[in-house]
């Protein structure tokens, strides 16, 4: 039988009825100002649900430019027109004090999908993948933070069997992993292999266009 983040990743290769497959890739430093464009769309609501209060542009600014690509993991869902639709920023932090593991690090997942994207499976995918990387990088505890408002997230934690603790308008919510297996391993390459060729394509398609239309 294939593993469950294998099975996943095949399964989501189909997509949801009339719909393409969602494709998560890793994104590096050159993708920070698509990163900033994607965040800066966001109004004041899904600011609110992604970042828990409604921050202006320059805070949103200044945290894009204090991800650190060589120590984070960013991953991003990109659509037919090359914009970035959906972000998922996995964060490590020291597990120091934490008594819901033994191993060196936790991680921490906030996720924000554009209006355009919504009711795609985007948030699920990128939710899937970050807890398929933690898994294969030794960490065992995915943390997650929102508000209780957020319904789309607090669906995801709960399909995800995230344990849930409510308390002051908010949830924290941690989900504990399995150590990584073949078909863990395999998923995630495959996906990222899939999601670059994919990237890669909609890149040249967009550029393509731009210089015709001179």
């Amino acid at each position: 039988m294939l593993d469950n983040p294998l099975r996943r990743w095949i399964q989501g290769l189909r997509g949801k009825k009339g719909q393409p497959p969602v494709l998560v890739k890793e994104l590096g430093e050159r993708d920070r100002r698509r990163v900033l464009r994607h965040l800066l769309a966001l109004d004041s609501d899904d600011r609110l649900l992604r970042f828990g209060s409604m921050i202006p542009d320059e805070q949103i600014a200044a945290y894009v430019g204090k991800i650190d690509f060589s120590r984070d993991i960013v991953f991003g869902v990109v659509n037919n027109v090359f914009q970035l639709v959906g972000m998922g920023h996995l964060a490590f932090a020291s597990a120091e004090g934490r008594k819901s593991t033994t191993k060196e690090q936790v991680a921490e997942f906030g996720v924000s999908v554009s209006k355009s994207a919504r009711g795609q499976g985007v948030g699920t995918r990128l939710f899937q993948r970050a807890a398929t990387h933690c898994r294969n990088s030794d960490v065992d505890t995915l943390y997650m933070q929102c508000l209780t408002s957020n319904q789309t997230m607090m669906h995801i934690a709960r399909k995800a069997g995230m344990r849930i603790k409510r308390e002051y308008g908010e949830a924290d919510a941690h989900l504990e992993l399995p150590p990584p297996s073949p078909g863990s391993v395999m998923a995630e390459a495959l996906e990222e292999q899939f999601a670059a060729i994919d990237y890669t394509v909609k890149a040249n398609t967009r550029a393509a266009v731009k210089f015709f239309k001179r």
